[in-house]
């Protein structure tokens, strides 16, 4: 044998049993994390009102904020609930997911927002993929055709909120992944009109959302009839052109999900350019979890935002399945990276504490003065999904 087959198979050898130990390793961790968060949860649906979800915890107060169901975030708390039930099989959790779907199944019909996909398929969604029970089907169904209600033709696009002060016709970012229930709906059994709406959403995004770079504006303000761009703003960014660190996590997860439905090349085109940016800028921490803007100059003396973190781990796990090796291990390898770090004890949460939330250190609207490093019920979610697509692609 030559020296340099000798070396080659050395190099084999120790790379095997380093990818041996990084399974064990993260098959225990994604287990414990399901075991606390299948005890955490427990605390948290103690200190929820029977007609609101929660959003947040109050350090101060030492109280769980909570909304009504027509909030933007209602679907996460019973998606959680899923994906920790799905693990762990615990009667009480799922009893407490039913519960929690019956009171948001009003908003099927909800029309005014963009964002019943948050709603309604993270939490619909979720219960069909673990129960396969059609009742929790059809909500999806209509749910989608309630949502389709707000594309507008002359601008190709899903009209994120209503006319505003600073906004004719804003569309966000946040809004590619609203997509998802869309094109899951006419792929199961839903009109053809949802997939078509979705799509056109998707390319009129890609034509004016992202900068030369790959980074996403907040907000592209249109004029809602001949879908003339009337401005490219921000609305929870730090500045008109700075790089909200949650919006590109959304435009990573969306196009690497719209790749998923479509296969569509520029999708995953698209969805690797985006992944480059973050993964690759200077401003992201040795950790992985982001600052809350990526353009942020006050860094690093400024908030994390842990909820970004999980989006973008859960978005790069599903792009590893559709690339080559090496790009594959660059984005397996930096999930796994914010996955060790979200379950360190700099992010989450003591068994009991933090009102029942499993993460610390998220940032909601910092100028908006909300939400500002405290934890967040979609920065769970993300988290728990994450670990199971790392589990289910990644460990078996």
């Amino acid at each position: 044998m030559t020296l340099q087959k000798t070396i080659t198979s050395v190099f084999l050898a120790i790379s095997t049993v380093m990818i041996s130990q990084n399974k064990k390793q993260m098959s225990e961790l994604i287990q414990s994390e399901f075991q606390f968060a299948d005890k955490q949860y427990k605390y948290l649906m103690k200190e929820i009102p029977e007609d609101k979800m929660p959003q947040s915890y109050n350090s101060s107060t030492e109280k769980v904020t909570t909304k009504d169901i027509t909030w933007w975030c209602s679907g996460f708390y019973p998606g959680s609930l899923w994906l920790i039930y799905e693990q762990t099989s615990d009667p009480e959790i799922k009893k407490e997911a039913e519960k929690r779907l019956q009171l948001i199944e009003p908003n099927k019909t909800f029309t005014r927002d963009h964002d019943l996909g948050f709603m309604m398929f993270n939490s619909f969604g979720n219960a069909y993929r673990v129960t396969r029970d059609p009742k929790y089907k059809a909500v999806i169904l209509k749910s989608a055709e309630s949502l389709s209600t707000r594309f507008y033709p002359g601008m190709q696009a899903i009209l994120s909120w209503d006319k505003m002060a600073d906004f004719k016709g804003p569309v966000i970012i946040d809004n590619m992944m609203n997509l998802e229930m869309l094109m899951w709906a006419a792929k199961n059994g839903g009109s053809i009109k949802t997939e078509e709406v979705a799509i056109a959403h998707a390319n009129t995004t890609i034509k004016n959302h992202f900068r030369p770079d790959y980074s996403s504006y907040h907000v592209i303000d249109y004029d809602v009839k001949t879908g003339e761009v009337l401005g490219k703003k921000t609305f929870q960014g730090y500045s008109d052109s700075s790089a909200w660190a949650r919006g590109q996590g959304w435009a990573l997860y969306g196009y690497t999900m719209m790749y998923r439905f479509t296969k569509n090349q520029k999708y995953l085109d698209q969805a690797r350019h985006i992944a480059k940016f973050i993964l690759d800028n200077p401003a992201l921490p040795e950790d992985k979890i982001p600052y809350w803007d990526f353009n942020d100059p006050k860094i690093p003396e400024v908030p994390k935002d842990a909820s970004a973190g999980a989006i973008i781990a859960s978005a790069l796990l599903e792009l590893g399945q559709y690339v080559n090796k090496s790009e594959k291990k660059n984005y397996v390898d930096s999930a796994r990276k914010i996955l060790v770090s979200l379950s360190g004890e700099n992010y989450q949460s003591k068994l009991g504490e933090n009102g029942g939330f499993l993460l610390k250190h998220s940032t909601g609207g910092l100028p908006l003065h909300s939400e500002i490093d405290v934890p967040l019920i979609y920065a769970d979610y993300y988290f728990l999904e994450a670990l199971k697509r790392y589990k289910d692609w990644y460990l078996n």
